[in-house]
């Protein structure tokens, strides 16, 4: 999974994972990662029809610390299930994730396990595990695509939705069947934001949050443009956990930035005027605002949508720059009490006095610094960890280690949220 999807905010939370009859199955193996390599501790059960497509013995090889796949001590079946992990030491395992675990997917989901959930059966430890489990459940379904839309398979998601379980419907797809239609899984990067969305506080709910990110590019002919480094990186870490806050986010991105899920409304743009523009029609109905875009200063003169050639120079070439428009700075003019902006100052050189003067003179209330350049490292672009500097207009200032992009948006988040 992405590293920008937070780490240290979930590092120990418990996970339980269940698995059901579907080709589909494998992709379990692949989350079960993605969950131990934030840091959060699986248990695993596995349906006896998932057995027959992915074996116990994966999960607990990629580390699941409990593998239940059935009922009662002695397996329900000794041909079909690995009797070594069949919970003969938990009598109670079709309660305990319900116990212990903070959250609890099934992935994938299968028509069968939706029917039992929706009308409440326990007749096998998967759903006796569901029916225990005291909390909302994260649906994952994969099927063909006439089970799928059949009328029976809806009416059940239909009333698990409404008893307040997530389900993520199919994509439309070629399906293991050769059919096409609804019933591929999902993204597994969307099931497992699905996840931590259950774990995260919901402290910015019905909130508005409006973010730049990555760079912008200022054409000058057809196929020459003057930009910088940015991925975009650590304003998707921005996106990514405001949005598991509960937040509704509006993510003005620039050219290459990277995936967003897609319940964070993203709007494109390539020059700093469309940024620009984009960002101040949004900016009235918004809460917060955090530009972590790296923002050209200046654009070249155009020289036309066609090809500038070399043969059309002499052995020198001037380009006319001029100044786009500040986006912090406009936006800071125009904030009411209410509202509250983060801006960002990547620097090369005199970092807290460079903060400091931005945090005044664009009218932010938290202003955000690092140190960037060709040579360096640990900070600024390109990289998965950033070492900044912090100031907020009530005079206080921290100094932060290198840490990972996402838990430095997390950590401005808490700051932005105390203000």
């Amino acid at each position: 999974m992405e590293n920008y999807f937070p780490q240290t905010p979930f590092a120990g939370r418990r996970i339980h994972l269940g698995v059901t009859g579907s080709i589909a199955a494998y992709k379990a193996l692949d989350l079960l990662r993605a969950f131990h390599k934030h840091g959060m501790r699986v248990s695993a059960t596995l349906t006896e029809s998932a057995a027959r497509f992915v074996t116990p013995l994966s999960f607990k090889a990629l580390g699941a610390e409990t593998v239940y796949s059935a009922m009662f001590p002695g397996g329900q079946n000794h041909r079909d299930v690995d009797p070594a992990f069949d919970n003969n030491a938990d009598v109670l395992g079709h309660l305990t994730p319900g116990a212990q675990a903070d959250a609890f997917i099934i992935l994938p989901a299968s028509a069968t396990t939706l029917a039992r959930l929706a009308h409440g059966l326990a007749d096998e430890i998967l759903s006796a595990q569901a029916l225990a489990f005291p909390q909302p459940l994260v649906l994952v379904p994969a099927m063909n695509p006439r089970m799928w839309a059949n009328p029976a398979t809806q009416a059940n998601c239909a009333v698990l939705r409404s008893r307040g379980h997530l389900i993520l419907d199919p994509d439309d797809g070629v399906v293991a069947c050769n059919e096409k239609g609804r019933g591929k899984l999902t993204d597994l990067r969307l099931a497992y934001l699905a996840v931590l969305a259950r774990l995260a506080p919901q402290d910015m709910r019905q909130r508005r949050l409006l973010l730049t990110l990555g760079p912008t590019r200022e054409q000058w002919d057809g196929v020459r443009f003057w930009s910088n480094l940015s991925t975009g990186f650590m304003g998707a870490c921005f996106a990514i956990a405001a949005f598991l806050r509960g937040a509704e986010v509006f993510a003005v991105c620039g050219p290459n930035c990277p995936w967003l899920p897609e319940q964070i409304k993203r709007i494109d743009v390539h020059s700093a005027e469309e940024m620009f523009v984009a960002s101040t029609a949004l900016w009235e109905t918004m809460d917060f605002g955090i530009f972590a875009a790296a923002v050209a200063d200046f654009y070249p003169e155009p020289f036309g949508t066609g090809k500038f050639k070399k043969n059309q120079a002499t052995d020198e070439l001037s380009i006319v720059f001029r100044k786009t428009n500040d986006i912090l700075a406009h936006i800071g003019s125009r904030k009411h009490a209410a509202q509250k902006i983060v801006g960002f100052a990547a620097e090369t050189s005199d970092l807290e006095k460079s903060v400091l003067d931005k945090l005044k003179h664009k009218n932010a209330d938290l202003l955000v610094g690092n140190l960037v350049g060709v040579n360096k490292t640990g900070s600024g672009f390109a990289t998965q960890v950033n070492q900044v500097f912090i100031a907020d207009k009530q005079g206080k200032a921290e100094h932060w280690p290198t840490l990972p992009k996402a838990d430095v948006a997390w950590r401005v988040l808490d700051w932005l949220l105390r203000l």
